[in-house]
């Protein structure tokens, strides 16, 4: 089954704003990884389940999170430039996670207005975008246009503006609770996917209006209601 019995009906939306560390590309514990050594480096013990639970959001979230609004701010510019080394180290490693470019070419191919919202910029997100062949993309955000990342809304409600959308004509496809928690906010349905490492419970636990294992399932799961006659998507 390509889909939980007990999740409401599936359409094809009009637009999709993805995610991509741990949706579109398995990078989620290399991040973990990445993070967890730049914290031992100044001098922090985090344990790197803590750290798994915050990757998704953008640095300006994630060093709060995990060290407090008492840490030295001071020192955050390290603690990133740390692990934006370290996480480069993997970058000719980085593989796509199960269909997703197959994914992005089918929404592009169904006339679907494609998105990305991603807390990754730089060199990382040209990278990643190379592991995915370069896709076509109708908008890319990242957290270099917005004040706030994930899970504050910010960063998914600039995508889907620049996508000449509105929040209930988007899918929002994301790996964490912060990708959910985001879409919620706008009012979104959403799409989590279990290939980052969150579970099913706590995606939707998170709000999340559908769970599927990957990008493959959630692919097959929108090529069976397409087609001619396809049922529009709610509004």
């Amino acid at each position: 089954m390509s889909q939980v019995s007990d999740q409401p009906p599936l359409r094809v939306p009009v637009g999709v704003v993805f995610d991509l560390d741990g949706t579109l590309v398995d990078t989620t514990y290399i991040h973990t990884l990445a993070w967890w050594q730049a914290f031992q480096l100044s001098g922090h013990v985090v344990p790197m389940a803590s750290l798994h639970r915050a990757v998704g959001m953008g640095s300006d979230q994630l060093l709060p999170h995990i060290l407090g609004d008492s840490r030295d701010e001071r020192r955050d510019d390290d603690l990133v430039k740390a692990h934006d080394v370290l996480f480069a180290t993997w970058h000719e490693r980085v593989e796509e996670l199960p269909g997703a470019a197959h994914l992005l070419s089918w929404c592009h191919h169904q006339g679907v207005t494609v998105g990305l919202a991603s807390s990754s910029g730089g060199r990382d997100l040209e990278a990643m975008l190379g592991v995915l062949e370069h896709p076509d993309l109708d908008v890319v955000v990242t957290s270099d246009d917005v004040h706030q990342s994930k899970p504050d809304p910010g960063l998914v409600l600039l995508a889907i503006e620049r996508m000449g959308l509105r929040p209930k004509e988007v899918l929002v496809v994301g790996d964490t609770v912060w990708d959910i928690q985001a879409a919620q906010a706008l009012g979104a349905r959403s799409a989590g996917l279990e290939c980052g490492g969150t579970s099913e419970a706590e995606l939707r636990a998170a709000g999340a209006t559908w769970v599927f294992r990957d990008p493959e399932r959630l692919c097959q799961a929108l090529a069976e209601v397409s087609g001619p006659g396809r049922e529009a998507w709610p509004a």
